[in-house]
């Protein structure tokens, strides 16, 4: 019960005071996906360096688990490779959230993984060299 009470203590700051909710400039994929029967909207935005590795911001509206899912997700996802964020999973996020989750509130938090997945496979598999 004291890890539970930890875990919405942290989805309720990171729905307040989100670290990666913002724009990147120039982005390499951008995928925006909602659910319209709770109003939960995200926008996924990723870069890559020349390396692969990939930046992630996101921009969205929606209850505190779709908005602290988003931000966690991006967070966790900051230098990591292409392929390792087409592997992420829904255990994945369960995981990054911390708490069991009903279907309802599961379909808030997977929202932002979905976008992420589709922005991602929208990528070349190897970076674009920018001159």
């Amino acid at each position: 019960m004291f890890f539970e009470e930890l875990y919405r203590e942290q989805i309720l700051e990171r729905y307040k005071r989100p670290h990666f909710k913002g724009t990147l400039d120039e982005p390499d994929a951008v995928y925006e996906d909602e659910n319209p029967l709770c109003g939960d909207w995200v926008r996924v935005m990723l870069k890559r360096d020349a390396q692969g590795h990939l930046q992630a911001r996101f921009e969205g509206q929606g209850c505190a688990i779709s908005m602290a899912s988003a931000d966690l997700l991006m967070e966790y996802i900051q230098g990591r490779s292409l392929d390792e964020v087409r592997s992420l999973t829904k255990e994945d996020v369960f995981r990054l959230l911390g708490l069991q989750l009903s279907p309802a509130r599961a379909k808030c938090a997977l929202l932002p993984l979905k976008a992420l997945k589709v922005a991602a496979y929208g990528l070349p598999d190897q970076p674009v060299v920018r001159t």
